[in-house]
């Protein structure tokens, strides 16, 4: 029993660990913008004075204050889309994640997905997979932490993601 505990942690510490780097080879890539934000960061931004009666960006607070990592990376090289496809494909069979919802309009594709969290609305991984269309970008987003899917449009409104709108669907949709 003591080594299927230790096995068990292990493997759940090894799939923590593959979340953070499985797209890290495209941070410094020529022709990839990334921004990268961590636990830190996120920490730090809490800590800003807010006014008590701007309730949106009091809702924006207590959302950073619950996420680890925010990494984003759009391209519009075919060679580095392509791989960013395959990476992304590759870490979904892996990651046990579950399909929020797929958008296939004009060309673009939009994937969502999510590893749940504790309820039905709570999520521990959200990644967003835009496959770019003629001359739009591909990105790739991942999000960690453990917070409310409900709470994801405050986030896109105030740091302005790629693909925000999409995700502000999948919020609405998951209610």
């Amino acid at each position: 029993m003591k080594n299927f505990i230790i096995t068990l942690v292990f493997t759940f510490a090894t799939t923590v660990f593959y979340a953070q780097g499985a797209f890290d080879k495209f941070d410094g890539q020529d022709d990839v913008t990334s921004v990268i934000v961590n636990k830190k960061m996120f920490d730090l931004m809490s800590k800003v004075k807010v006014d008590a009666k701007d309730k949106e960006t009091q809702q924006y607070v207590n959302l950073i204050k619950k996420l680890d990592y925010l990494k984003v990376f759009t391209t519009k090289n075919p060679k580095i889309e392509a791989d960013m496809k395959a990476s992304a494909d590759k870490y979904i069979k892996t990651a046990g994640l579950e399909e929020l919802m797929r958008i296939n309009d004009s060309g673009k594709n939009v994937r969502i997905l999510i590893k749940s969290g504790a309820s039905d609305t709570q999520v521990r991984e959200l990644l967003m997979y835009i496959d770019g269309a003629k001359n739009d970008e591909t990105v790739l987003l991942s999000l960690t932490g453990n917070f409310d899917l409900n709470e994801i449009s405050v986030l896109t409104d105030k740091m302005q993601l790629p693909g925000g709108s999409d995700l502000k669907k999948a919020s609405k949709n998951k209610k």
